[in-house]
C-alpha cells in the first residue's frame, strides 16, 4: 500500500553537487520490508540524490538507490537499516550517499547517540564475475568464506582514510557490522587495461581474454578488438566502447554491493542487454523487463539476498530458457550492433 508523503519547498536544499532531498518519517510509518520512493515528477529536475532521513532514536540515513529505468528513487526498509545506530559522512559532515568509497578517501562516522570507537575488519576484493542467466549455480564450486586480510580500530570523531577492500564496520561493542566496499581512485569509471579486458568476460571467450591481457599493449589490443567486431569502422568503434563501458560505470554506480556494480548479476544483465524497459518491484524481489525486441523479449526476476557486507544485493532467478536469448544478445554485440543504447 502507497503511503504519500506530501514534499515542501523546504525539503530541497540546493549544493554545488546537486540538490538534497531531507524528509523526516515517523518510524511508525515504514515498517520493516516497506520501500520508501520519491518519484521523479515530485523532485526539481536538477536533483541527483536523496537522503530519507528516519527519527535519530536509532535510525539511519543510508542512500536511495536511483532507478535504472526512469530516474525514480527508493530505499527499502530492513531491520538492520533502522537499528544502524550511525551513518557515514565525508570531511564536511555531509551523508555519504554512496554504496562504495574510493582508496584513500576521508569519511568520518556520525553517531545517534553517544560517539563510539570504530572497529574495521577488511577482505579481499572479488573479481567474480556473475554466471550467465541460464547458468546452474550450483554446478559452479565457489568460495564460501573470505580470508580476513587485517583489522583495525579508529577513535571516535576520527577522520579514517581505508585502503581497497571490502569492510565490515562496527561503531561501538553492541552494534551490528555492516559491510563497506573501497575502491581505486577511478571507481566507478574504469582506466587501466586491465580493467577494460576484464568485463568482457561476458562477451569473450577465455581464449580471447588471455591473448588481450597477454598482449604486449593491452590497451591497444581492447581498441582492435572493439575495432574487429566493427568490421574496421572507427565510428562505430567508438560508439560500441562509449556505449559498452558507460554501462560498466553505470553499473558500479548502481549496483555496487559486496563487488563492483559490473560483477553483480544485475550488473550482467545491464552490460550486455541494457537498461530495462520496465521495472517492477516489491519488497524482496525485482523484475527486469526487456519487450521491443521479440526476438529477446523477457522478463527477468531478482531475488533480494541480503548479507552483512550487501545488504542491497540481489541475484538472478536463472533459467534454462534464457540461453537463446543470452546467446543471440553476445552475438549482436559481436557483429558490431550495440544491444539496446544505454542511457
Amino acid at each position: 500500500m502507497a503511503i504519500p508523503v506530501q514534499l515542501q519547498p523546504g525539503h530541497f536544499r540546493q549544493e554545488p553537487a546537486g540538490t538534497w532531498v531531507d524528509v523526516a518519517v515517523p518510524m511508525s510509518r515504514v515498517p520493516v520490508g516497506q520501500i520508501i520512493s520519491i518519484q521523479p515528477s515530485l523532485v526539481p529536475a536538477a536533483a541527483s540524490a536523496s537522503t530519507s532521513k528516519l527519527p535519530a532514536s536509532g535510525s539511519a540515513t543510508p542512500p536511495a538507490n536511483p532507478d535504472y529505468t526512469d530516474g525514480a528513487l527508493w530505499l527499502t526498509i530492513t531491520a538492520a537499516r533502522l537499528h544502524k545506530p550511525y551513518i557515514l559522512t565525508d570531511s564536511l559532515d555531509r551523508p555519504l550517499l554512496r554504496p562504495y568509497l574510493h582508496t584513500g578517501e576521508t569519511f568520518k562516522i556520525a553517531s545517534y547517540g553517544p560517539e563510539q570507537p570504530l572497529q574495521t575488519r577488511r577482505y579481499p576484493l572479488s573479481s567474480q564475475p556473475a554466471l550467465p542467466p541460464m547458468s546452474n549455480p550450483a554446478a559452479v564450486a565457489l568460495p564460501r568464506t573470505l580470508a580476513l586480510t587485517d583489522s583495525a580500530s579508529f577513535s571516535p570523531n576520527q577522520v579514517v582514510r581505508l585502503p581497497s577492500g571490502l569492510y565490515l564496520l562496527k561503531a561501538g561493542s553492541s552494534a551490528p557490522w555492516s559491510g563497506l566496499l573501497v575502491e581505486d581512485n577511478s571507481y566507478p569509471e574504469i582506466t587501466s587495461a586491465d580493467e577494460l579486458i576484464a568485463p568482457l568476460t561476458f562477451l569473450t571467450t577465455s581464449a580471447e581474454r588471455k591473448k588481450l591481457f597477454d598482449a604486449p599493449d593491452p590497451k591497444k589490443a581492447v581498441d582492435k578488438f572493439w575495432l574487429d567486431l566493427a568490421a574496421g569502422n572507427q565510428a562505430v568503434a567508438k560508439q560500441l566502447i562509449r556505449t559498452y563501458y558507460g554501462r560498466v560505470m553505470k553499473a558500479n554506480r548502481l549496483f555496487s554491493a559486496h563487488k563492483a556494480g559490473w560483477l553483480t548479476d544485475r550488473g550482467l544483465l545491464y552490460l550486455v542487454l541494457g537498461p530495462p524497459e520496465s521495472v517492477y518491484r516489491e519488497a524482496g524481489q525485482e523484475q527486469w523487463v526487456y519487450r521491443s525486441d521479440p526476438e529477446r523479449a523477457a522478463t527477468y526476476t531478482f531475488r533480494a539476498k541480503p548479507s552483512t557486507f550487501a545488504p542491497e544485493h540481489y541475484e538472478l532467478v536463472r533459467r534454462p530458457e534464457y540461453e537463446r536469448l543470452w546467446y543471440a544478445a553476445v552475438e549482436q554485440w559481436r557483429k558490431g550492433i550495440t544491444v539496446r543504447t544505454g542511457r
